[in-house]
């Protein structure tokens, strides 16, 4: 299937979440109004709130709060983009200026905390204790992987272990509690609710490589943000620890360098040494791994349109350019 095969499955389903969304970034507050819609309105693929979606049907779900479950993932993932943002200094997001770039850090850090906040408003609402209980222990994850990324930023010592530790935690754990949120509300049966977050989880580890390699081997235009960010800031993703394992003394000081003192003097060279090395190739075969093993955790689920979305919805995650 397509992404907008996907999307056509549950149409009707999106319309009610782009409602659900708009209802609930309103305040009284107009600045909150003005940062929360800015980022939210951005585009993006929503691939969380997507996937939620999916999952629940998939399971047999034909209430109405996977809706809200979908939206509290965006919400939760909406936040954490807007405090990124700010930890990183960047400036550029899905094409577009960043909260930050527009209306000051300040802003952004106090909105990010708003969507947070909402969305643990919207979990009470639902009124289902082991959906908070998921929800709150992955926001919790989520800070600790953003924090164990600053530790290893500038850090060329850091390892394969370390670095999945990170993005287990600070992406793909988002995807791992919405799948399994999705399982919960529909009843399923424990082994289907494991296979559904063993399959978040996969999915946002393959998701998570691919972006890492885009760094490198994308365009800006098509990514939304800039080539090298991850360069800049001193972060030793994947296509760097790769390189430095398997490259030329030379490239390995060069690359430690880049790493310490971050910025984007030497991205060309260093972008010839991640070519050299087969260090994206090597990044990608690992995502499409991941990918096939989420598929595989699929299998627990009945056979149903919506559980064949979710297969194809690992493969479109690793196969895109953006």
């Amino acid at each position: 299937m397509s992404l907008d095969q996907i999307r056509a499955l549950v149409a009707d389903d999106l319309r009610d979440l782009d409602r659900c969304i708009a209802g609930s970034l309103d305040s009284d507050v107009m600045l909150v109004n003005q940062v929360a819609r800015h980022i939210v309105s951005g585009g993006g693929k929503r691939l969380r709130p997507l996937l939620v979606l999916l999952a629940a049907r998939a399971c047999g779900y034909e209430a109405g709060a996977h809706v809200q479950a979908a939206a509290i993932v965006e919400f939760i993932h909406t936040a954490t983009l807007l405090h990124d943002d700010v930890v990183d200094g960047s400036d550029l997001r899905r094409g577009r200026d960043t909260a930050n770039a527009v209306f000051g850090n300040e802003a952004s850090v106090l909105v990010g905390d708003f969507l947070y906040s909402r969305a643990f408003q919207m979990m009470v609402r639902i009124g289902e204790m082991r959906l908070m209980e998921v929800m709150a222990h992955a926001t919790n994850v989520i800070a600790e992987g953003e924090v164990l990324q600053l530790m290893n930023c500038n850090d060329p010592d850091t390892d394969e272990e370390r670095y999945f530790a990170v993005i287990r935690n600070k992406t793909a754990k988002l995807f791992e509690a919405g799948a399994r949120v999705a399982g919960i509300l529909a009843g399923a049966d424990a082994t289907a609710e494991a296979a559904l977050a063993d399959y978040g989880m996969r999915l946002g580890v393959a998701f998570q490589l691919v972006d890492d390699a885009l760094d490198y081997g994308g365009a800006t235009a098509e990514m939304g943000k800039n080539m090298g960010d991850d360069l800049a800031e001193g972060k030793p993703t994947l296509p760097l620890i790769h390189a430095m394992r398997e490259g030329s003394a030379v490239q390995r000081a060069t690359i430690r360098r880049a790493i310490e003192q971050g910025g984007l003097e030497e991205l060309d060279t260093i972008r010839d040494a991640i070519e050299s090395t087969g260090s994206l190739h090597y990044t990608a075969r690992l995502a499409r791994e991941q990918a096939e093993a989420a598929v595989n955790s699929l299998a627990a689920l009945p056979e149903s349109p919506f559980r064949d979305a979710l297969a194809s919805l690992a493969r479109i995650a690793v196969e895109r350019t953006a």
